[in-house]
């Protein structure tokens, strides 16, 4: 009992000689930075809609706008085996340049088509040529799931089969033997 009593008595004179709360001081290299406004940013905030429609029925649906500052959409889209939809939208970017995009969002997933964006690197050549010798082997009727089959691999598993472990030879002197 004592020694909880003396371990509270040192807790609280430890606790009263402590400075009160400092907040931490924010260093410039973790202040938040604030870009400029974009050059076009008044422009698209007050942008009103010129045009807008939006229709839907038991064949699927549309809609499309356009507004002062030059963006258009629209998609058109039904349901079979989810969404299958395609579209497209176009905006005035902060360098005077009209960008357009074109897509179709399916089973395949979402593809976009436009002049500025970023195309896939080539496939490399050993790539390709696998692909082409894997289409000639399907075509030929001969798939390969993956799995194991002891035919394919005749001379490997040959040479596993006739292996001999080394024999074994006690050095004069040493408890090891040595393997050849």
């Amino acid at each position: 009992m004592k020694l909880i009593i003396l371990a509270a008595l040192v807790s609280v004179s430890a606790a009263a000689v402590l400075p009160g709360y400092v907040p931490p001081v924010v260093t410039p290299q973790y202040a938040r930075t604030y870009y400029p406004e974009r050059a076009r940013a008044a422009l698209d905030r007050n942008a009103a809609v010129l045009r807008s429609v939006a229709d839907q029925n038991e064949l699927g649906y549309h809609w499309s706008y356009d507004t002062e500052n030059g963006i258009q959409a629209e998609e058109t889209g039904r349901e079979a085996n989810g969404i299958q939809a395609a579209g497209g939208y176009s905006y005035t970017g902060d360098d005077g340049q009209v960008y357009s995009v074109r897509y179709t969002a399916d089973v395949n997933g979402f593809q976009a088509q436009g002049a500025h964006l970023p195309t896939p690197p080539p496939i490399p050549e050993a790539i390709a040529k696998a692909l082409q010798e894997n289409a000639r082997d399907e075509a030929a009727g001969i798939f390969d799931d993956g799995s194991y089959n002891d035919g394919k691999y005749d001379s490997g598993v040959f040479a596993a089969r006739t292996y001999t472990t080394p024999r074994q030879y006690l050095t004069p002197g040493f408890r090891q033997p040595y393997a050849f």
